[in-house]
């Protein structure tokens, strides 16, 4: 048996504007935006078309909202790895992604943690090629 993650849930707000914060802060792909009705839609979002694992993009409803930029308690809950560091980093700064620290350079690699739309921390992280 192969088991694999599909898919994270990400809560939001407002469907389109995590949409939209999704593809230009970071160049994710818009894999699916399908109505279900009621207001629902099933939003699906990768780095890129043939990404293992994606977001489910899922608009907070009643009591989930409070969990909005808290999803994993203030701790860096996601972890997007790139092998530009620089050139996604630069994106990311035109975009007006707001960086809680200035890149380092770790034993790992080089990083910088930095807020999504909804102010939960994120690393933005180039892994050390072995």
């Amino acid at each position: 048996m192969q088991n694999s993650l599909a898919l994270v849930t990400f809560l939001t707000n407002d469907y389109d504007k995590a949409i939209t914060w999704f593809q230009s802060a970071l160049g994710f792909v818009l894999l699916e935006d399908t109505e279900m009705g009621g207001g629902k839609r099933w939003v699906r979002m990768a780095p890129h078309p043939k990404a293992e694992t994606a977001f489910l993009i899922a608009k907070a409803i009643g009591e989930q909202a409070v969990t909005i930029g808290h999803q994993a308690g203030g701790r860096v809950g996601h972890f997007l790895f790139t092998d530009d560091f620089d050139g996604m980093y630069a994106r990311m700064r035109r975009f007006g992604v707001t960086f809680r620290e200035p890149p380092r350079t770790e034993p790992y690699g080089k990083v910088v943690v930095f807020e999504d739309l909804h102010g939960n921390p994120w690393d933005l992280m180039q892994p050390n090629t072995p």
